[in-house]
């Protein structure tokens, strides 16, 4: 590039030259005010393109150069850029030029390096997510497999309960349906058989429940069933034992099965294990009875046994009716003691289990 030179004036200090000296790849600019000898040593010293500049010898080294415009700051002067100034931001801007490609590759390279690393660090992470979201999910899918079975059980269960209840239910309602109309059955019977009149007296009896032999419906039992079920050979005996019937005093007891010693028996024996202490005949006794508080002890034949547990079990039911314990119509109850008279009958006939 050709050198070139510019000449200012200022009305305050006259003419002052700045030599602006350009050559290939350097620029020299003196400033303003320099004494003569400095301005005489301003010179131009061409280099190789191969070798670096020298510095000026003797000289202070040279402005640094900006890639800006110069402009001149004399306020006596206008706005006027230096022809220097132009080929300096032109050198910058070329080397500017020849940096921005190795520049903007090594950021490329740093971008991509971070983007390959933050993708890395990311598909690790959703890795990660991924396995747990899985195990969770298989946790889920055997907690609800197990679900599944309880409920699956617990179905079963309710359905064999259901059908149980309602078979019990179709049963209860059989039952029920047996027994009204056994009742019924039983009803028609009475209204044809029974006698009106002992029926009449249990009703009467029934409104007013007594132990009292004077009121017609025992009196008429005591007469005809009691009194000859436990009417025995030893009578006073007889009359010892039908009192304590009628008082529930009387005890009845199985015998051992073999004779305790004379020695530790303290209860007096009335009779042997061989004879019938009311009948008198001789039979295996295999019970005795206890009147009362007595210590006597009276062993009884399986005979004579029948006929008082019979009187006992009619005395037993009419007491609980007395107590309010039998809560039932009066037909059941009129033919529940039928029933219990009946027993009294057949064991007065010598009617009886063989296990009594």
């Amino acid at each position: 590039m050709d050198s070139s030179e510019e000449h200012t004036r200022c009305p305050a200090r006259g003419t002052c030259p700045v030599f602006l000296a350009m050559s290939a790849g350097t620029v020299r600019y003196a400033p303003l005010g320099l004494c003569p000898a400095l301005e005489g040593n301003l010179r131009e010293e061409p280099w190789g393109t191969d070798s670096p500049p020298q510095p000026d010898q003797g000289l202070p080294p040279p402005l640094a150069a900006v890639p800006v415009p110069w402009k001149s700051t004399d306020p006596c002067q206008g706005h006027r850029e230096s022809p220097g100034a132009l080929v300096e931001t032109s050198a910058g801007e070329e080397a500017q030029g020849q940096e921005g490609p190795a520049a903007t590759q090594l950021d490329v390279l740093r971008l991509r390096s971070s983007s390959m690393e933050i993708r890395e660090k990311g598909s690790e992470f959703l890795k990660e997510e991924l396995h747990r979201a899985q195990k969770e999910l298989k946790l889920k899918d055997e907690e609800c497999e197990r679900l599944s079975k309880v409920r699956e059980q617990l179905e079963q269960e309710l359905e064999e309960l259901t059908a149980s209840l309602f078979e019990e239910a179709h049963k209860m309602v059989r039952e029920a349906n047996m027994k009204q109309a056994a009742s019924e059955k039983q009803l028609k019977e009475a209204g044809g058989k029974v006698d009106t009149i002992l029926f009449a007296e249990f009703q009467a009896w029934r409104e007013a429940p007594t132990l009292d032999k004077t009121c017609p419906f025992l009196e008429r039992v005591h007469r005809e069933d009691v009194g000859p079920c436990l009417d025995f050979t030893m009578q006073e005996l007889s009359t010892l034992v039908r009192a304590a019937v009628e008082d529930n005093t009387l005890t009845i007891e199985p015998v051992a099965s073999q004779t305790l010693p004379a020695v530790k028996v303290a209860e007096v024996e009335c009779s042997s294990t061989n004879t019938c202490a009311l009948s008198g005949l001789t039979r295996t006794c295999r019970h005795r009875i206890r009147l009362g508080d007595s210590e006597s002890h009276y062993y009884i034949s399986p005979s004579s046994r029948a006929r008082i547990t019979a009187v006992c079990n009619f005395f037993t039911y009419i007491r609980y009716i007395q107590q309010g314990l039998v809560r039932q119509d009066a037909e059941p109850m009129f033919w529940e003691i039928m029933r219990l008279r009946k027993e009294m009958s057949l064991a007065k006939l010598g009617f009886f289990p063989q296990e009594a």
